[in-house]
Protein backbone atom coordinates (compact mmCIF):
# COMPACT_ATOMS: atom_id res chain seq x y z
CA UNK A 1 0.00 0.00 0.00
CA UNK A 2 1.42 3.62 -0.80
CA UNK A 3 1.37 6.24 1.28
CA UNK A 4 -1.46 8.20 0.78
CA UNK A 5 -0.23 11.47 -1.06
CA UNK A 6 0.09 14.69 0.63
CA UNK A 7 -1.54 18.22 -0.83
CA UNK A 8 -0.57 21.56 0.40
CA UNK A 9 -2.58 24.89 -0.12
CA UNK A 10 -1.22 28.08 -0.06
CA UNK A 11 -1.95 31.48 0.14
CA UNK A 12 -2.34 33.22 -3.23
CA UNK A 13 -1.48 36.39 -1.77
CA UNK A 14 1.71 35.62 -0.45
CA UNK A 15 2.93 32.01 -1.98
CA UNK A 16 3.06 31.26 1.34
CA UNK A 17 2.08 27.55 2.58
CA UNK A 18 -1.27 27.39 4.40
CA UNK A 19 -1.78 23.94 5.45
CA UNK A 20 -0.98 20.17 4.53
CA UNK A 21 -3.56 17.35 3.65
CA UNK A 22 -3.43 13.67 2.90
CA UNK A 23 -5.58 12.49 -0.01
CA UNK A 24 -8.16 9.91 0.72
CA UNK A 25 -7.27 5.80 -0.78
CA UNK A 26 -9.68 5.00 -3.16
CA UNK A 27 -10.43 2.09 -1.40
CA UNK A 28 -11.56 4.66 1.59
CA UNK A 29 -13.30 6.79 -0.71
CA UNK A 30 -15.54 4.13 -1.69
CA UNK A 31 -16.29 3.28 1.97
CA UNK A 32 -17.53 6.44 2.49
CA UNK A 33 -19.82 6.21 -0.68
CA UNK A 34 -21.59 2.98 1.09
CA UNK A 35 -21.95 5.22 4.58
CA UNK A 36 -23.45 7.67 2.20
CA UNK A 37 -25.77 4.67 1.06
CA UNK A 38 -26.41 3.97 4.83
CA UNK A 39 -27.50 7.33 5.70
CA UNK A 40 -29.45 7.76 2.68
CA UNK A 41 -31.65 5.02 3.86
CA UNK A 42 -33.10 6.39 6.68
CA UNK A 43 -32.60 10.70 5.70
CA UNK A 44 -34.92 9.41 3.01
CA UNK A 45 -37.85 8.41 5.44
CA UNK A 46 -37.60 11.46 7.43
CA UNK A 47 -39.71 14.85 7.19
CA UNK A 48 -39.57 17.72 5.21
CA UNK A 49 -39.92 19.76 8.29
CA UNK A 50 -37.63 18.06 9.82
CA UNK A 51 -35.32 18.62 6.95
CA UNK A 52 -36.49 22.35 6.76
CA UNK A 53 -35.12 22.98 10.49
CA UNK A 54 -31.82 21.26 9.56
CA UNK A 55 -31.63 23.67 7.20
CA UNK A 56 -32.53 26.58 9.03
CA UNK A 57 -30.10 25.95 12.04
CA UNK A 58 -27.16 25.73 8.80
CA UNK A 59 -28.15 28.84 7.56
CA UNK A 60 -27.89 30.33 11.26
CA UNK A 61 -24.79 28.88 11.79
CA UNK A 62 -22.96 30.10 8.56
CA UNK A 63 -23.95 33.33 9.71
CA UNK A 64 -22.40 33.18 13.29
CA UNK A 65 -19.32 31.29 11.35
CA UNK A 66 -19.34 34.45 8.51
CA UNK A 67 -15.87 35.69 9.76
CA UNK A 68 -13.93 32.89 9.64
CA UNK A 69 -15.67 31.18 6.75
CA UNK A 70 -14.79 34.30 4.76
CA UNK A 71 -11.35 34.51 6.08
CA UNK A 72 -10.70 30.95 5.07
CA UNK A 73 -11.94 32.22 1.56
CA UNK A 74 -9.28 34.85 1.56
CA UNK A 75 -6.42 32.40 2.57
CA UNK A 76 -7.39 29.64 0.55
CA UNK A 77 -8.42 31.28 -3.19
CA UNK A 78 -7.70 34.92 -2.62
CA UNK A 79 -11.16 36.35 -2.49
CA UNK A 80 -11.80 40.04 -1.28
CA UNK A 81 -12.56 39.71 2.08
CA UNK A 82 -15.98 41.70 1.91
CA UNK A 83 -17.12 39.30 -1.33
CA UNK A 84 -16.30 36.43 0.92
CA UNK A 85 -18.72 37.65 3.75
CA UNK A 86 -21.27 38.05 0.82
CA UNK A 87 -20.55 34.57 -0.42
CA UNK A 88 -21.52 32.95 2.77
CA UNK A 89 -24.20 35.19 3.03
CA UNK A 90 -25.78 33.94 -0.29
CA UNK A 91 -25.48 30.72 1.31
CA UNK A 92 -27.69 31.17 4.41
CA UNK A 93 -30.49 32.70 2.16
CA UNK A 94 -29.76 29.49 -0.37
CA UNK A 95 -30.39 27.58 2.96
CA UNK A 96 -33.34 29.27 4.31
CA UNK A 97 -35.08 29.09 0.81
CA UNK A 98 -34.66 25.72 0.55
CA UNK A 99 -35.91 25.00 4.14
CA UNK A 100 -39.03 27.45 3.04
CA UNK A 101 -39.99 25.75 -0.32
CA UNK A 102 -39.06 22.32 -0.54
CA UNK A 103 -41.67 20.62 0.67
CA UNK A 104 -44.22 22.50 -1.82
CA UNK A 105 -41.52 22.10 -4.80
CA UNK A 106 -41.33 18.15 -3.59
CA UNK A 107 -45.09 17.74 -3.02
CA UNK A 108 -47.14 15.20 -4.40
CA UNK A 109 -49.45 15.78 -7.66
CA UNK A 110 -53.04 14.31 -8.76
CA UNK A 111 -54.02 13.65 -11.88
CA UNK A 112 -57.08 12.03 -13.15
CA UNK A 113 -56.78 9.25 -16.26
CA UNK A 114 -59.37 7.16 -17.77
CA UNK A 115 -59.76 4.53 -15.44
CA UNK A 116 -58.95 5.66 -12.30
CA UNK A 117 -56.74 8.24 -10.74
CA UNK A 118 -53.02 8.78 -10.53
CA UNK A 119 -50.33 10.32 -7.95
CA UNK A 120 -46.92 11.70 -9.29
CA UNK A 121 -44.66 11.66 -6.85
CA UNK A 122 -40.98 13.30 -6.86
CA UNK A 123 -38.71 10.48 -4.37
CA UNK A 124 -35.31 10.91 -3.93
CA UNK A 125 -32.75 8.17 -5.62
CA UNK A 126 -29.85 7.93 -3.63
CA UNK A 127 -25.91 9.31 -3.13
CA UNK A 128 -25.33 12.04 -5.36
CA UNK A 129 -21.52 12.97 -6.10
CA UNK A 130 -20.87 16.35 -6.26
CA UNK A 131 -17.49 17.75 -8.10
CA UNK A 132 -16.83 21.55 -7.56
CA UNK A 133 -14.35 23.79 -8.02
CA UNK A 134 -12.62 26.49 -5.62
CA UNK A 135 -13.82 29.82 -7.16
CA UNK A 136 -16.69 29.81 -5.09
CA UNK A 137 -15.29 27.43 -2.26
CA UNK A 138 -19.00 27.58 0.18
CA UNK A 139 -21.50 28.42 -2.44
CA UNK A 140 -20.90 25.98 -5.42
CA UNK A 141 -20.79 23.11 -2.64
CA UNK A 142 -24.19 24.78 -0.91
CA UNK A 143 -25.90 24.90 -4.60
CA UNK A 144 -26.05 21.25 -5.18
CA UNK A 145 -26.03 19.80 -1.58
CA UNK A 146 -28.67 21.50 -0.10
CA UNK A 147 -31.18 20.82 -2.80
CA UNK A 148 -30.17 17.09 -2.95
CA UNK A 149 -30.13 16.81 0.62
CA UNK A 150 -33.63 18.52 1.00
CA UNK A 151 -34.92 16.01 -1.74
CA UNK A 152 -34.10 13.19 0.70
CA UNK A 153 -30.90 12.42 -1.21
CA UNK A 154 -27.32 12.15 -0.06
CA UNK A 155 -23.93 13.48 -0.75
CA UNK A 156 -20.79 13.20 -1.34
CA UNK A 157 -18.03 16.03 -2.35
CA UNK A 158 -15.19 16.06 -4.03
CA UNK A 159 -13.75 19.48 -3.33
CA UNK A 160 -10.74 21.38 -5.33
CA UNK A 161 -7.52 20.66 -3.74
CA UNK A 162 -6.82 24.15 -3.15
CA UNK A 163 -9.74 24.62 -0.60
CA UNK A 164 -9.56 21.41 1.16
CA UNK A 165 -9.74 23.63 4.20
CA UNK A 166 -13.10 24.92 3.30
CA UNK A 167 -14.27 21.21 2.05
CA UNK A 168 -13.71 20.20 5.72
CA UNK A 169 -14.98 23.45 7.18
CA UNK A 170 -18.36 22.41 5.52
CA UNK A 171 -18.82 18.58 6.52
CA UNK A 172 -18.17 20.21 9.77
CA UNK A 173 -21.26 22.53 10.01
CA UNK A 174 -23.55 20.28 8.15
CA UNK A 175 -22.77 18.10 11.56
CA UNK A 176 -23.13 20.96 13.89
CA UNK A 177 -26.22 21.82 12.38
CA UNK A 178 -27.44 18.71 13.27
CA UNK A 179 -27.79 16.59 10.06
CA UNK A 180 -26.84 12.57 10.79
CA UNK A 181 -23.84 11.51 10.05
CA UNK A 182 -22.51 10.80 6.35
CA UNK A 183 -25.61 12.65 4.74
CA UNK A 184 -23.02 14.85 3.62
CA UNK A 185 -19.65 14.06 3.57
CA UNK A 186 -16.15 16.39 2.32
CA UNK A 187 -13.71 13.20 0.68
CA UNK A 188 -10.03 14.78 0.32
CA UNK A 189 -9.73 12.30 -3.30
CA UNK A 190 -8.06 13.79 -6.84
CA UNK A 191 -9.57 14.10 -10.06
CA UNK A 192 -8.76 10.16 -10.75
CA UNK A 193 -10.60 8.96 -7.73
CA UNK A 194 -13.74 10.87 -8.41
CA UNK A 195 -13.72 9.35 -12.22
CA UNK A 196 -13.69 6.03 -10.36
CA UNK A 197 -16.45 6.84 -7.94
CA UNK A 198 -18.81 7.77 -10.91
CA UNK A 199 -18.76 3.83 -11.25
CA UNK A 200 -19.73 3.14 -7.55
CA UNK A 201 -22.73 1.13 -7.37
CA UNK A 202 -24.61 3.42 -5.09
CA UNK A 203 -23.72 7.04 -6.88
CA UNK A 204 -26.81 7.35 -8.92
CA UNK A 205 -26.04 11.42 -9.59
CA UNK A 206 -23.16 13.18 -10.87
CA UNK A 207 -23.16 17.39 -10.40
CA UNK A 208 -19.68 18.96 -11.96
CA UNK A 209 -18.81 22.42 -11.94
CA UNK A 210 -15.90 23.43 -14.01
CA UNK A 211 -14.33 23.28 -17.19
CA UNK A 212 -16.21 21.86 -20.33
CA UNK A 213 -13.25 19.73 -21.39
CA UNK A 214 -13.12 18.06 -17.90
CA UNK A 215 -16.80 18.19 -17.86
CA UNK A 216 -17.81 16.68 -20.99
CA UNK A 217 -15.33 13.62 -19.86
CA UNK A 218 -17.53 13.17 -16.75
CA UNK A 219 -20.63 13.57 -18.59
CA UNK A 220 -19.43 10.76 -20.91
CA UNK A 221 -18.49 8.55 -17.96
CA UNK A 222 -21.80 8.95 -15.97
CA UNK A 223 -23.57 8.40 -19.17
CA UNK A 224 -21.81 5.17 -20.07
CA UNK A 225 -23.65 3.70 -17.04
CA UNK A 226 -26.78 5.71 -17.59
CA UNK A 227 -26.68 7.77 -14.71
CA UNK A 228 -27.71 11.44 -14.72
CA UNK A 229 -25.72 14.23 -14.65
CA UNK A 230 -25.69 18.48 -14.36
CA UNK A 231 -23.53 20.11 -15.84
CA UNK A 232 -21.89 23.74 -15.48
CA UNK A 233 -19.34 24.28 -17.89
CA UNK A 234 -18.31 27.91 -17.48
CA UNK A 235 -18.79 30.43 -20.13
CA UNK A 236 -17.68 33.51 -22.26
CA UNK A 237 -20.31 36.01 -21.41
CA UNK A 238 -21.20 38.64 -23.74
CA UNK A 239 -22.23 42.20 -22.64
CA UNK A 240 -24.18 44.17 -25.11
CA UNK A 241 -23.83 48.32 -25.16
CA UNK A 242 -26.26 49.01 -27.44
CA UNK A 243 -26.58 52.31 -28.94
CA UNK A 244 -28.66 53.39 -26.62
CA UNK A 245 -27.17 52.58 -23.81
CA UNK A 246 -27.10 54.36 -20.57
CA UNK A 247 -22.71 54.45 -21.14
CA UNK A 248 -22.13 55.76 -17.72
CA UNK A 249 -24.13 53.17 -16.19
CA UNK A 250 -23.19 50.48 -18.44
CA UNK A 251 -19.47 50.65 -17.46
CA UNK A 252 -20.08 51.11 -13.78
CA UNK A 253 -21.89 47.07 -14.20
CA UNK A 254 -19.72 45.97 -16.86
CA UNK A 255 -16.84 46.74 -14.80
CA UNK A 256 -18.08 45.21 -11.71
CA UNK A 257 -19.36 42.05 -13.71
CA UNK A 258 -15.50 41.32 -15.13
CA UNK A 259 -13.70 42.39 -11.86
CA UNK A 260 -16.30 40.43 -9.18
CA UNK A 261 -14.30 37.38 -7.80
CA UNK A 262 -11.03 38.81 -9.07
CA UNK A 263 -12.48 37.81 -12.66
CA UNK A 264 -12.97 34.40 -11.76
CA UNK A 265 -16.44 33.38 -12.24
CA UNK A 266 -17.94 31.70 -14.77
CA UNK A 267 -21.25 33.92 -14.92
CA UNK A 268 -18.47 36.97 -15.41
CA UNK A 269 -19.00 39.46 -18.31
CA UNK A 270 -16.13 38.47 -20.13
CA UNK A 271 -16.60 40.27 -23.85
CA UNK A 272 -17.75 43.37 -24.32
CA UNK A 273 -19.86 44.22 -27.51
CA UNK A 274 -20.04 47.75 -28.01
CA UNK A 275 -21.81 49.47 -31.14
CA UNK A 276 -19.50 51.44 -33.35
CA UNK A 277 -21.28 54.72 -32.55
CA UNK A 278 -20.97 54.77 -28.55
CA UNK A 279 -17.47 52.42 -29.15
CA UNK A 280 -15.05 55.51 -28.43
CA UNK A 281 -17.31 57.04 -25.49
CA UNK A 282 -17.63 53.75 -23.66
CA UNK A 283 -14.15 52.45 -24.14
CA UNK A 284 -12.56 55.74 -22.39
CA UNK A 285 -14.36 55.53 -19.49
CA UNK A 286 -14.43 51.85 -19.34
CA UNK A 287 -10.29 52.07 -19.40
CA UNK A 288 -10.52 55.27 -16.94
CA UNK A 289 -12.53 53.69 -14.54
CA UNK A 290 -10.53 50.16 -15.12
CA UNK A 291 -7.06 52.35 -14.06
CA UNK A 292 -9.17 53.72 -10.26
CA UNK A 293 -9.38 49.89 -8.90
CA UNK A 294 -7.26 48.99 -6.51
CA UNK A 295 -5.50 45.82 -6.80
CA UNK A 296 -3.47 44.13 -3.55
CA UNK A 297 -4.17 42.57 -0.46
CA UNK A 298 -7.46 40.93 0.04
CA UNK A 299 -7.89 41.21 3.10
CA UNK A 300 -7.47 45.22 3.33
CA UNK A 301 -10.93 46.66 3.16
CA UNK A 302 -9.44 49.08 -0.09
CA UNK A 303 -8.71 46.58 -2.49
CA UNK A 304 -11.02 45.68 -5.35
CA UNK A 305 -8.57 42.97 -6.64
CA UNK A 306 -7.14 40.10 -4.82
CA UNK A 307 -4.67 37.54 -6.28
CA UNK A 308 -5.39 35.00 -8.55
CA UNK A 309 -6.08 31.62 -6.87
CA UNK A 310 -2.98 29.94 -7.97
CA UNK A 311 0.19 30.58 -10.19
CA UNK A 312 -0.39 27.84 -12.87
CA UNK A 313 -3.58 29.93 -13.41
CA UNK A 314 -2.34 33.02 -13.59
CA UNK A 315 0.41 31.60 -15.97
CA UNK A 316 -2.07 30.44 -18.03
CA UNK A 317 -4.62 33.61 -18.10
CA UNK A 318 -1.19 35.06 -19.58
CA UNK A 319 -0.59 33.34 -22.10
CA UNK A 320 -4.09 33.64 -23.71
CA UNK A 321 -3.45 37.34 -23.53
CA UNK A 322 0.12 37.21 -25.42
CA UNK A 323 -1.61 34.67 -27.88
CA UNK A 324 -4.08 37.18 -28.25
CA UNK A 325 -2.04 40.19 -28.94
CA UNK A 326 0.18 37.96 -31.11
CA UNK A 327 -3.26 37.31 -33.32
CA UNK A 328 -3.55 41.25 -33.64
CA UNK A 329 -5.82 42.22 -30.41
CA UNK A 330 -4.36 45.68 -29.04
CA UNK A 331 -3.54 45.86 -25.28
CA UNK A 332 -5.03 49.08 -23.72
CA UNK A 333 -4.28 48.18 -20.03
CA UNK A 334 -2.42 46.37 -18.32
CA UNK A 335 -1.29 42.80 -20.12
CA UNK A 336 1.88 42.58 -17.41
CA UNK A 337 2.70 40.03 -14.76
CA UNK A 338 3.75 42.28 -11.51
CA UNK A 339 7.59 41.81 -9.75
CA UNK A 340 5.11 41.34 -6.58
CA UNK A 341 4.64 38.15 -3.81
CA UNK A 342 1.57 36.19 -4.86
CA UNK A 343 -0.45 35.52 -8.26
CA UNK A 344 -1.58 39.25 -8.73
CA UNK A 345 -2.91 39.81 -12.55
CA UNK A 346 -3.32 43.37 -13.57
CA UNK A 347 -6.76 44.70 -14.92
CA UNK A 348 -6.05 44.22 -18.86
CA UNK A 349 -8.16 45.64 -21.41
CA UNK A 350 -7.89 44.45 -24.96
CA UNK A 351 -9.30 45.79 -27.94
CA UNK A 352 -9.68 44.82 -31.91
CA UNK A 353 -10.49 41.35 -30.50
CA UNK A 354 -11.66 38.81 -33.15
CA UNK A 355 -12.10 35.07 -33.80
CA UNK A 356 -9.58 33.24 -33.63
CA UNK A 357 -8.31 35.15 -30.21
CA UNK A 358 -8.32 32.94 -27.17
CA UNK A 359 -10.03 36.71 -25.85
CA UNK A 360 -12.58 35.83 -28.72
CA UNK A 361 -13.20 32.24 -28.43
CA UNK A 362 -12.18 30.84 -24.86
CA UNK A 363 -12.94 31.60 -21.46
CA UNK A 364 -10.53 33.92 -19.40
CA UNK A 365 -10.88 32.91 -16.27
CA UNK A 366 -9.15 36.30 -14.80
CA UNK A 367 -9.74 40.22 -14.75
CA UNK A 368 -9.10 40.70 -18.71
CA UNK A 369 -11.73 42.47 -21.06
CA UNK A 370 -12.26 41.64 -23.96
CA UNK A 371 -14.00 44.53 -26.30
CA UNK A 372 -15.18 43.91 -29.52
CA UNK A 373 -16.42 46.58 -32.14
CA UNK A 374 -20.09 46.38 -33.78
CA UNK A 375 -21.68 47.96 -36.73
CA UNK A 376 -25.18 47.61 -35.02
CA UNK A 377 -27.37 46.29 -32.92
CA UNK A 378 -28.04 43.11 -35.15
CA UNK A 379 -24.53 42.39 -35.08
CA UNK A 380 -24.28 42.67 -31.78
CA UNK A 381 -26.34 40.05 -31.14
CA UNK A 382 -24.78 37.73 -34.07
CA UNK A 383 -21.50 37.68 -31.97
CA UNK A 384 -22.57 37.98 -28.85
CA UNK A 385 -24.07 34.46 -30.07
CA UNK A 386 -21.20 33.43 -31.95
CA UNK A 387 -19.76 31.46 -29.10
CA UNK A 388 -19.30 27.39 -28.10
CA UNK A 389 -20.56 28.71 -24.25
CA UNK A 390 -23.95 29.68 -23.59
CA UNK A 391 -24.48 30.63 -19.66
CA UNK A 392 -24.89 34.10 -18.68
CA UNK A 393 -25.04 37.43 -20.96
CA UNK A 394 -26.22 40.86 -20.94
CA UNK A 395 -27.73 43.70 -22.91
CA UNK A 396 -27.46 47.58 -21.94
CA UNK A 397 -30.53 49.58 -23.44
CA UNK A 398 -33.12 52.47 -22.38
CA UNK A 399 -35.24 50.66 -24.05
CA UNK A 400 -35.77 48.01 -22.19
CA UNK A 401 -39.20 46.14 -24.35
CA UNK A 402 -36.71 45.97 -26.88
CA UNK A 403 -33.92 44.37 -24.61
CA UNK A 404 -36.32 41.78 -23.27
CA UNK A 405 -37.54 40.98 -26.60
CA UNK A 406 -33.87 40.44 -27.87
CA UNK A 407 -32.97 38.47 -24.57
CA UNK A 408 -35.89 36.31 -25.15
CA UNK A 409 -36.28 35.57 -28.53
CA UNK A 410 -32.67 35.79 -29.57
CA UNK A 411 -29.56 35.40 -27.02
CA UNK A 412 -28.67 31.70 -26.80
CA UNK A 413 -27.66 31.16 -23.01
CA UNK A 414 -29.53 30.22 -19.52
CA UNK A 415 -29.42 33.62 -18.38
CA UNK A 416 -29.45 37.00 -19.75
CA UNK A 417 -28.77 40.51 -17.55
CA UNK A 418 -30.80 43.87 -18.70
CA UNK A 419 -28.77 47.11 -17.27
CA UNK A 420 -27.06 45.58 -14.74
CA UNK A 421 -25.35 42.76 -13.52
CA UNK A 422 -26.34 39.92 -11.07
CA UNK A 423 -24.82 36.94 -9.96
CA UNK A 424 -26.96 33.93 -8.73
CA UNK A 425 -30.31 33.99 -6.42
CA UNK A 426 -31.56 31.33 -4.22
CA UNK A 427 -35.23 31.81 -6.25
CA UNK A 428 -34.14 31.81 -9.69
CA UNK A 429 -32.92 29.28 -12.16
CA UNK A 430 -28.88 29.08 -12.83
CA UNK A 431 -27.18 27.37 -15.98
CA UNK A 432 -27.23 27.57 -19.74
CA UNK A 433 -26.69 25.90 -22.88
CA UNK A 434 -24.09 24.95 -25.73
CA UNK A 435 -20.80 23.77 -24.40
CA UNK A 436 -21.88 25.26 -20.96
CA UNK A 437 -23.40 22.53 -19.80
CA UNK A 438 -27.14 21.55 -19.17
CA UNK A 439 -29.41 21.35 -16.16
CA UNK A 440 -30.71 23.82 -13.66
CA UNK A 441 -29.48 24.50 -10.08
CA UNK A 442 -31.87 27.32 -7.71
CA UNK A 443 -35.51 28.29 -7.81
CA UNK A 444 -36.95 25.02 -7.19
CA UNK A 445 -35.32 23.32 -10.08
CA UNK A 446 -32.02 22.39 -8.16
CA UNK A 447 -34.54 19.79 -6.00
CA UNK A 448 -36.07 17.86 -8.86
CA UNK A 449 -32.86 17.33 -10.89
CA UNK A 450 -32.03 14.22 -9.05
CA UNK A 451 -35.53 12.72 -8.17
CA UNK A 452 -37.55 10.01 -9.39
CA UNK A 453 -40.46 11.21 -10.86
CA UNK A 454 -42.82 8.88 -9.67
CA UNK A 455 -45.95 7.69 -11.51
CA UNK A 456 -48.81 5.63 -9.34
CA UNK A 457 -51.91 4.71 -10.82
CA UNK A 458 -54.77 3.23 -9.01
CA UNK A 459 -57.52 1.94 -11.26
CA UNK A 460 -60.97 2.84 -9.54
CA UNK A 461 -64.00 1.03 -10.66
CA UNK A 462 -66.70 2.55 -12.88
CA UNK A 463 -69.70 2.91 -10.57
CA UNK A 464 -72.67 0.21 -11.65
Amino acid sequence: VTMSETINTYNPATGEKIDHYHLMSAEDAEQAVTRSQEAYLNWRRTSFETRADLFNNLANLMEERIDDLASLMTREMGKVTAQGKQEVQLCAEICRYTAEHGASILEDEHRIFEGGRAIITYQPIGVILGIQPWNFPLYQVIRYSASNIMAGNTTVLKHAKNVFGMAQAIQQMYEDAGFPKNVYQSLLIDGSTASDLIKHKYVRGVTFTGSDEVGKEVAKEAASLSKKTVMELGSNDAFLVLEDADIDHAVEMCIQGRVINNGETCVAAKRFVIVDSVYEEFRDKFVAQCKKLKVGDPTNENTDLGPMAREDLRDELHEQVKKSLENGATLSLGGEIPDSDGYFYPITVLEDVSPGMPAYDDELFGPVASLIRVRDDKQAMEVANDSRYGLGGGIFSTDTDKAIALAKDEFDTGMVNINGYSLAQPNLPFGGVKDSGYGREHGGYGMREFVNIKTIMVAEKSAE
